[in-house]
């Protein structure tokens, strides 16, 4: 199974949300025909509607690829109104479902992917997590990737209980840095800025540096370093924020541990 035969039998999108209509783009933008592609949603948006896909029609009966996108509350629904055989690759983007929800849908025999992307998927530049089930082979990997590196990195793990973890890091990981933006403003403004140009440098600082984090070679430990000189201004700040009992590393190891523990809660129904 390739892309072409993904073009061939057709590609069913259940839910087109945020995430749904992120990867649609970019399936769309690197020449996926609109015409391959169904798309199950109950409110379209105005962009979903100007796409020429087969929108709220009848689906094919086995399509190369079924991905699903809707919450976990809807899946129930969702899965009821497809029509699938061993020979289609389901991938899922729903958080907090498990492979085992699809194999007692489908059957133990349907290849099924599960994946956590985040976010900055709206923007070509999410990382994404795979895992697949024991009838998914490398090649149903490997289209799953195909399809979800249209919205930024891939990174395949090694077991579905790794799924908690990136969860928390990644897939909810995007909060954690609007929220130091946030906060980084504020403390700005406490210091005298204006709100807007505190805001201003909070979000180009933090966009900044995380570019530079990704382009580097060095480590962001040492590009750390490298911007701390000995007993100035960031050094005095590095010392609130990495203090071992009040600062980021204690902090975040709780938040992390907090959001994983609660991915495990939902994966449990």
């Amino acid at each position: 199974m390739d892309m072409n035969d993904v073009k061939t039998r057709g590609l069913v999108l259940l839910g087109c949300g945020k995430m749904g209509s992120a990867m649609l783009a970019g399936w769309l933008r690197g020449g996926l025909p609109p015409e391959a592609v169904w798309v199950i949603d109950p409110k379209p948006s105005d962009w979903l509607q100007a796409q020429g896909v087969n929108l709220n029609a009848g689906l094919p009966p086995s399509p190369a690829i079924l991905l699903v996108a809707v919450k976990p509350q809807m899946m129930d629904d969702a899965l009821g109104a497809a029509e699938i055989d061993a020979r289609t690759l389901v991938v899922s983007v729903a958080a907090g479902t498990l492979l085992a929800r699809f194999e007692a849908t489908f059957g133990a025999d349907t290849p099924v992917v599960r994946a956590m992307p985040n976010t900055p998927a709206a923007v070509g530049r999410g990382i994404t997590a795979l895992i697949g089930n024991a009838a998914a082979n490398d090649d149903h990997l490997a289209l799953a990737e195909a399809l979800l590196s249209a919205v930024g990195q891939t990174v395949r793990l090694e077991s579905e209980s790794q799924m908690d973890a990136v969860t928390a890091v990644s897939g909810s990981g995007p909060a954690y840095v609007f929220h130091l933006i946030e906060t980084l403003a504020a403390a700005g403004e406490a210091e005298g800025l204006s709100p807007e140009l505190a805001m201003q440098l909070a979000r180009a600082t933090v966009g900044g540096a995380g570019q530079l984090a990704e382009d580097a070679d060095e480590t962001p430990g040492q590009l750390r370093i490298n911007v701390t000189s000995p007993n100035g201004t960031t050094q005095a700040a590095l010392e609130v924020l990495m203090d071992a009992e009040s600062g980021f590393p204690a902090l975040l190891r709780r938040a992390v541990h907090a959001a994983a523990e609660r991915s495990r809660e939902l994966g449990r129904g």
